[in-house]
C-alpha cells in the first residue's frame, strides 16, 4: 500500500496512508496487522487523519517493507477484534463533545438572550424533574441537589447561571459515560476468548483443528481444565462446568446430554461432546460487559464507601443551604451552598481512578477483573507461589526420555505426547514440544483418556492399559512396578530434573526428565515484594520434598510445602484467611484452580490452564514474574490516589462553600469551580499511576 513517512526518529516513524479516507474497520485491521509484525513494540492507527505510528524494536527495512506490502483484501482481522475495538465508541463520544462544546460557544455568539432563556428554561425542566422523581421516592441524592441549584436559578430568572450548570453537568455526565464504557470495553476484551484450537471429531476421531475452521453444526470435544470454546448443546458426556465468568455462579453446573452450555465457561471436571451452535465471539462480549456491568465485582470497597458517602452528605449540604439562607437572609449566599455539592465529585472521580487503573493494568498484560482485586492486593499480607510454571519458567523443555524395556525413546515419547496433548499443564506442553521436534506423528491411537488432577493420565491403546504421571499416582495408586533388571538404572534417575512416569500394563516402561530452571527474575520479585509489604511468602509444590527445598532455598521464602495436592493448597489459603491475613495466590494449573478460588486475590499465569485463567480475578502473562511486582505498584498507588482524591475534594469544595457563605464569590462562580475542579480531579484520574 502507498504511504508517506511524516516523521521519523530511531526506534519510532509515522506514516500516513495514501486512501480518500479510513473507516473503523480499516483501521482496526491496519493496527491488527501492524500488532502482530515481529518487532513491533506498539502501534496506533487514527482514522480521521489516516496516519499509523509504529514503535520498533527490530529492524526498519523491515517495517517498511511490512508497510508496502499491506493490502486490505489479503489481510483478515478476527471478528471480534473489529467488532469490539471501541474505535467507534471512542469517535462517537469525542464527537458529542466537541458538539456540545461548539453548541455552547455558537449559541452565545448568535442566538439573542430571550431566545436563550426559554431554551435554558426548557432544558431545565429535565433536572427538575428528575429531583422530583427522588423526592417522591423519599430519596436526597445529586438529582435533588442539582434540581434545586438549577430551579432556583431559574425563578430568580438567573438563566446564564443555570446554564452554565447544565452546560458543566452534561460534560461531567458525558466524561463519565464515556471513561467507564471504555474501561469496561477494554476490560472484557481483555477477557474475550482467545482459543486458537480445538478438538474437533471427524469420523469418529478427535482431530486438533483451528478454531476458525468449525462451523455451527460440528461436533467438538472438550476435556476437563479446558474452556469450552463455542455455544452449543451437550450430544455426548457428562461434567461439572465452571460459569462464574458470565453468570457469577460460585459453584459449578452439572451439564450432560442435551444440556446447552456458552462460551467461556470451563469444564472443571469430566468431558462434553458439544454440537457448536454459534461460532461469533460476539455474544460472548456482550455476556462479559453485561457481567461486568450489573456486577458488584468491578466496585472496590473504596468505590463503594465514596458512593455511600456521596449519598449520606446530600442532606447536609441541602441543610448548610437552608441554613445559611435564614442566618443570612441572603439567597445569594445559601445558593453558594447549594452549588457545591461533594457528593458529585466522589461519585465521578472514584470509579474513573479504578477503571483507569485496570486499563493501565491491561497495559502491562495484566488483566484485573474488578477493581476491589487491586485493593485486596494492596492489603495483602500472604502470598502464595505455585512452583511449577510460576516461579520456575513457564515453558519446561524435555532433557531426556530414559526406557526401562526394549521400546525405543521415541515411541515411548510419541505414546506420551499422544495422551498429554489433551490436557493444559506446562509439563504436558513440553512433552508435546518436544514429540513435534522430533518430528513423531502421534494420531489417536488411545480409547477415551482419564485424568485425575494433580496426578496423571490414564488411557488405553490397543486394548493395554497405560498411565503417565507422577510417582505417586504411578506406583502408589495405580500399582505399577519397576522391572528388577532396571531398579539399578531407575535409582540413578538424575535429580536435578522433574520426572514424568510412563507405565504400560503395569510395568514402568519410561521416565520422562523434564528440565524446569528457576525464572531468573524470581529471586529479585521475591525480595522486591517483601520490601513491599508482604510479610509471608510461601511456596507450594507437587514436587518431591528434594527439589522443593532446593527451589525455596535459592529464591528466599518464607515458607515451603512440598507434595502437596490441590485440597491441601486451598486449605493453607482459608487457614491464613482465618488468621485475619488477606492472601494472594499465584498458580498456572488444574491443581491451583481450588487455591486460586479460595483467595481473596488469585493470580494465574496466562500460558497455563484454562480454567485457572477463568477462576483467577486476575492474569498476567507467562514472560515475566516482575508483572507481579507492576501489580503491587499498581495497586498501592492506586490506593494512595483515592485517598488523595478524597482530601482534594473535600479541601476544594470546603473552602468554595466558605467562601460563598462569606460573599467573596458569587453562586455562578462558585458552581463554576465546583465543576471545573470536579473534572479536572476526574482528568488527573485517568493518569497512568507508573512512570
Amino acid at each position: 500500500m502507498k504511504f508517506i513517512i511524516r516523521h521519523e526518529v530511531r526506534g519510532r516513524i509515522r506514516v500516513h496512508m495514501v486512501l480518500k479516507r479510513m473507516t473503523y474497520e480499516e483501521a482496526d485491521t491496519l493496527l491488527y496487522y501492524l500488532q502482530s509484525q515481529p518487532g513491533v513494540s506498539q502501534a496506533k492507527v487514527y482514522e480521521r487523519t489516516m496516519d499509523a505510528v509504529v514503535c520498533y524494536t527490530g529492524c526498519r527495512e523491515e517495517i517498511i517493507s511490512a508497510l508496502k506490502e499491506f493490502q486490505y483484501d489479503r489481510t483478515e482481522a478476527p471478528a471480534n477484534v473489529i467488532e469490539n475495538s471501541g474505535r467507534e465508541l471512542n469517535a462517537h463520544y469525542q464527537e458529542k463533545l466537541i458538539e456540545k462544546a461548539a453548541l455552547r460557544f455558537i449559541g452565545k455568539m448568535v442566538v439573542p438572550y430571550p431566545v436563550r432563556a426559554v431554551w435554558t428554561g426548557l432544558r431545565a425542566l429535565r433536572y427538575i424533574f428528575k429531583g422530583l422523581r427522588s423526592l417522591k421516592k423519599r430519596r436526597l441524592d445529586v438529582a435533588v441537589l442539582d434540581g434545586t441549584a438549577i430551579g432556583i436559578s431559574v425563578l430568580r430568572r438567573n438563566m446564564e447561571t443555570a446554564s452554565s450548570i447544565m452546560f458543566l453537568l452534561g460534560i461531567g455526565e458525558l466524561l463519565e459515560e464515556w471513561t467507564h464504557k471504555k474501561s469496561v470495553g477494554d476490560l472484557a476484551r481483555s477477557m474475550s476468548l482467545n482459543i486458537s484450537r480445538v478438538w474437533a471429531v471427524r469420523d469418529g476421531q478427535e482431530v486438533l483443528t483451528p478454531a476458525g475452521e468449525i462451523l455451527p453444526g460440528d461436533e467438538v470435544v472438550v476435556h476437563m481444565g479446558n474452556v469450552i470454546p463455542f455455544d452449543g448443546e451437550v450430544t455426548d458426556g457428562e461434567a461439572m462446568v465452571n460459569q462464574a465468568s458470565l453468570t457469577g455462579e460460585s459453584l459449578p453446573v452439572r451439564k450432560k446430554l442435551h444440556g446447552y452450555v456458552y462460551a467461556g465457561t470451563v469444564v472443571e471436571e469430566g468431558e462434553l461432546t458439544i454440537r457448536v451452535k454459534a461460532v461469533k465471539g460476539s455474544t460472548r462480549f456482550e455476556k462479559i460487559v453485561t457481567m461486568i456491568e450489573e456486577s458488584e465485582k468491578l466496585k472496590s470497597g473504596a468505590e463503594s464507601r465514596a458512593e455511600h458517602l456521596a449519598d449520606r452528605l446530600v442532606p447536609y449540604t441541602l441543610a448548610g443551604t437552608a441554613l445559611t439562607w435564614l442566618l443570612t437572609g441572603n439567597i445569594t449566599r445559601a445558593l453558594s451552598v447549594l452549588m457545591v455539592d461533594f457528593s458529585c465529585a466522589l461519585k465521578l472521580a472514584m470509579p474513573i481512578a479504578v477503571l483507569s487503573a485496570i486499563k493501565e493494568a491491561g497495559l502491562s498484560h495484566i488483566t484485573v477483573k474488578g477493581g476491589k482485586y487491586m485493593e485486596a492486593v494492596a492489603e495483602a499480607s500472604t502470598i502464595i507461589f505455585d512452583k511449577t510454571g510460576t516461579l520456575t519458567k513457564a515453558r519446561p523443555t524435555v532433557k531426556d526420555v530414559v526406557t526401562f524395556g526394549p521400546e525405543s525413546k521415541d515411541e515411548m515419547l510419541r505414546i506420551a505426547a499422544c495422551l498429554e496433548e489433551h490436557f493444559p499443564h506446562s509439563m504436558a506442553k513440553a512433552v508435546v514440544r518436544e514429540a513435534k521436534k522430533r518430528g513423531l506423528e502421534h494420531e489417536e491411537m488411545h480409547s477415551k483418556v482419564e485424568y485425575t488432577v494433580a496426578h496423571g493420565i490414564s488411557s488405553y491403546i490397543e486394548g493395554r492399559k497405560v498411565v503417565i504421571g507422577s510417582a505417586h499416582f504411578v506406583f502408589d495408586d495405580e500399582g505399577c512396578r519397576v522391572d528388577p533388571s532396571y531398579a539399578e538404572q531407575f535409582e540413578g534417575l538424575p535429580g536435578e530434573y522433574s520426572h514424568l512416569y510412563l507405565a504400560v500394563e503395569g510395568r514402568l516402561s519410561a521416565v520422562i526428565c523434564i528440565e524446569d530452571p528457576l525464572r531468573e527474575e524470581a529471586k529479585e520479585v521475591i525480595d522486591t515484594l517483601r520490601r513491599m509489604g508482604l510479610t509471608k511468602i510461601v511456596m507450594m509444590t507437587g514436587d518431591s520434598e528434594r527439589t522443593a527445598a532446593a527451589i525455596a532455598a535459592r529464591v528466599g521464602v518464607d515458607e515451603y510445602y512440598s507434595e502437596v495436592l490441590p485440597e491441601d493448597k486451598a486449605r493453607f489459603v482459608e487457614k491464613e484467611k482465618e488468621k485475619g491475613r488477606k492472601v494472594i495466590m499465584i498458580g498456572d494449573g488444574v491443581n491451583d484452580s481450588p487455591a486460586l478460588s479460595a483467595a481473596n486475590v488469585g493470580v494465574a499465569v496466562s500460558d497455563g490452564a484454562e480454567i485457572a485463567r477463568e477462576i483467577a480475578d486476575i492474569t498476567i502473562s507467562a514472560d515475566n514474574l516482575e508483572q507481579i511486582v507492576t501489580l503491587k505498584r499498581l495497586s498501592d498507588s492506586l490506593m494512595k490516589r483515592i485517598q488523595k482524591n478524597y482530601r482534594w475534594i473535600v479541601g476544594i469544595n470546603t473552602a468554595l462553600i466558605l467562601l460563598g457563605v462569606s460573599g467573596v464569590i458569587l453562586p455562578t462562580t462558585s458552581a463554576l469551580f465546583h465543576n471545573t475542579s470536579t473534572l479536572l480531579i476526574s482528568l488527573k484520574s485517568m493518569q497512568n499511576l507508573l512512570p
